[in-house]
């Protein structure tokens, strides 16, 4: 095929994907499956129009799953208006770290026992299958900045969080497996800066200067009364909070994350020191992006620094939600395409033992005694889908050394599971959520009565 006659395919793939929305999101298989059926269907397996080996290429898939991340971690962040003191920001503490150190260890005994890897390897495995992911867990993440939906809240701030756990682990992995070994001075050095100052720089890094930025982008277009589109806002963001964390060995994944949070709060000092007189007091604590029309954009009369603040928060939202779509899908596609190289039965075993037993149980124990439902603690410990972010690690491992037939092996094992939560947990997810709210209406219904 030639180049017209694969835009004329990506053209019309996208234009029956449009087309067809409505469907989709009432029917049992999500977007991003259709996506990977269409990988399948196109790669050796059916049509064998294309072979795409994720490994043969990992230098690439690494960069491309990086920004890919980058943007949904920010637009995450960016959704994210609870106050840092509420509830679910601490649930989603718990499921980040003491719940996904419970899953990679609990992953990391289950395939060393049943395949008998060893331990470094057996932890890779751990590190790479356990993260869930922000970008195709679009149906369970916050819809927007007024959504403080304690379910969703928890989940998205779980996916925002958790490389701060799961990646120290993969480079710790990575580490163990180095020929020269690795000694006390080494493991001091991990900890200290793969650990201590990755996690905690990146969020420092990041949430400053989405915070600073934000507020003197607010202020600077209020100033000049400024009302043109700033979609690169967004993408300078993403770009300077990964690149400036990375290049002082932090986590830029972390960083990207905290920087769409920083920018947040910046519209939430904005809002709170400006408020729009000509609103009544009722709608003051609506988010700024709701409070202005982004298809008006004339000079701002009053109200200049919430009205900046909004076309900023709106036009950010907007460029980093397509972006992300854009490119999960372009992923979705090459991962079904690529399956026909790295499926493994033995990864469906382990993904449903990871899906039923392993991640519910590392949910179940950390959030005890949490002030939690037991239904939101079922649902949270079934909807941790997997996806982009193992891409992500398995490329990362890749280019960073990992070889051999086992780590082959391996793989192969991690991208199967990566396909059955896109499967899964595609289908129960919508089935699940509307028996959730069904439940919510006839509670609210009976206490009414």
């Amino acid at each position: 095929m030639n180049f017209l006659a694969w835009t004329a395919v990506v053209g019309g793939l996208l234009l029956i994907m449009s087309l067809a929305s409505g469907w989709i999101h009432r029917g049992p298989v999500t977007s991003f499956g259709l996506y990977l059926i269409a990988g399948i269907i196109c790669g050796p397996w059916v049509l064998d129009l294309l072979r795409i080996d994720i490994v043969g290429h990992s230098e690439l898939v690494a960069h491309i799953t990086e920004i890919t991340m980058a943007a949904s971690l920010f637009i995450t962040g960016l959704k994210l208006r609870l106050p840092l003191k509420a509830h679910a920001w601490r649930v989603g503490l718990r499921l980040a770290f003491p719940a996904m150190l419970l899953t990679v260890g609990g992953m990391a005994c289950l395939v060393h026992w049943i395949t008998g890897f060893n331990w470094p390897l057996s932890l890779a495995f751990g590190a790479i299958v356990a993260p869930t992911d922000p970008v195709l867990a679009s149906l369970i993440s916050v819809n927007d900045a007024r959504d403080d939906d304690a379910l969703r809240v928890a989940l998205s701030s779980e996916a925002g969080m958790n490389d701060g756990s799961a990646l120290p682990l993969l480079i710790l992995a990575l580490l163990l497996m180095r020929p020269e070994g690795f000694d006390l001075a080494s493991l001091g050095e991990w900890a200290t800066l793969d650990v201590l100052w990755s996690i905690g720089g990146g969020i420092a890094i990041g949430y400053l200067l989405g915070r600073v930025i934000g507020q003197l982008a607010a202020r600077l277009r209020s100033a000049h009364g400024d009302v043109a589109p700033n979609d690169f806002l967004a993408l300078a963001l993403i770009a300077f909070s990964y690149a400036a964390s990375q290049a002082l060995d932090a986590s830029g994944f972390l960083a990207t994350f905290a920087a769409g949070v920083g920018l947040r709060r910046a519209e939430l000092r904005v809002t709170r020191c400006f408020p729009l007189e000509d609103l009544p007091e009722e709608k003051q604590h609506l988010p700024a992006e709701v409070m202005v029309n982004p298809n008006q954009r004339v000079r701002q009369s009053g109200g200049g620094m919430v009205k900046s603040v909004g076309l900023v928060i709106g036009d950010a939202l907007s460029f980093g939600d397509t972006v992300e779509r854009l490119l999960a899908a372009a992923l979705m596609v090459v991962l079904g395409i690529t399956l026909a190289h790295h499926w493994n039965p033995m990864g469906i075993g382990l993904a449903l033992l990871l899906f039923v037993v392993v991640r519910p149980l590392a949910v179940w124990l950390t959030t005890w005694r949490c002030e939690m439902p037991r239904a939101r603690r079922l649902l949270i410990g079934w909807l941790g889908i997997r996806g982009i972010g193992s891409i992500n690690y398995i490329a990362f491992a890749w280019v960073h050394g990992l070889q051999g037939a086992e780590a082959q092996q391996m793989v192969d094992m991690a991208l199967t599971i990566v396909v059955c939560s896109v499967v899964l947990h595609g289908i129960t997810v919508t089935p699940l959520l509307n028996w959730r709210a069904a439940r919510q209406a006839a509670r609210t219904q009976q206490d009414e009565t």
